[in-house]
């Protein structure tokens, strides 16, 4: 059985450090037009994507594509995902997308119809009745039942032990089987899903926050 062959990039360690700053001033570009306008404009992603596309070409960034090839009877070229890999990522993407398009949806419809009603009486069309009006409404909403579910697929991403892929738990089974510190093994294990946790808790707090209707 194999896995998945998907195209391999390489670059240089300039090239990576190019890629990260603009990175960083797309992002930051991104936050100031949020915070001057209240929302990011529609062209503000293709925007920000042919700036930065034009900035490493300008900067004359060495990168490469490595396509994978059908050769004989396996392929050739690109990176390769494993068999254990491709199916625990296959199968929690599947089944998280089920939860996560209930959750989208049941927001959507917790915004009453006459949102949408109001929205074509002022002549809008159904794109940015969507985008102004209902999504905004849904985000909060739907913001605290994501959390929970993206904290679900940290914590469900030890089932690739069924599948005998090494994640985290079951190197650290491993460590802890051959050195005996379980005591030590344990708290490491802890403390990274408890970090973990916390940093997605935490976004996720901050951006509720800032979509939340203040009270006068």
């Amino acid at each position: 059985m194999r896995g998945f062959v998907v195209p391999a990039v390489s670059m240089d360690v300039a090239t990576q450090g190019l890629l990260v700053i603009a990175l960083a001033l797309a992002l930051a570009a991104a936050g100031w037009a949020a915070a001057r306008r209240g929302w990011l404009p529609p062209l503000a992603a293709p925007a920000i994507l042919t700036v930065g596309v034009a900035g490493l070409w300008l900067a004359d960034a060495k990168f490469s594509v490595d396509w994978p090839t059908f050769t004989g009877s396996n392929f050739k070229g690109g990176r390769e995902l494993t068999p254990e890999l491709s199916t625990i990522l296959i199968g929690l993407t599947i089944y998280t997308t089920g939860f996560v398009a209930e959750i989208v949806r049941g927001g959507v419809l917790s915004v009453g119809r006459g949102q949408w009603d109001a929205g074509h009486s002022l002549g809008l069309p159904r794109g940015k009745i969507l985008r102004l009006i209902i999504i905004p409404q849904m985000l909060r909403v739907i913001v605290p039942p994501l959390n929970s579910q993206y904290i679900n697929v940290v914590k469900n991403s030890t089932l690739a032990i069924a599948v005998g892929y090494p994640d985290f738990l079951a190197v650290m089974n491993t460590i802890i089987s051959k050195s005996s510190h379980s005591i030590e093994g344990v708290f490491i294990i802890l403390g990274v899903y408890l970090a973990l946790n916390l940093s997605l808790s935490s976004a996720a707090n901050w951006y509720n926050r800032r979509i939340a209707i203040v009270e006068r």
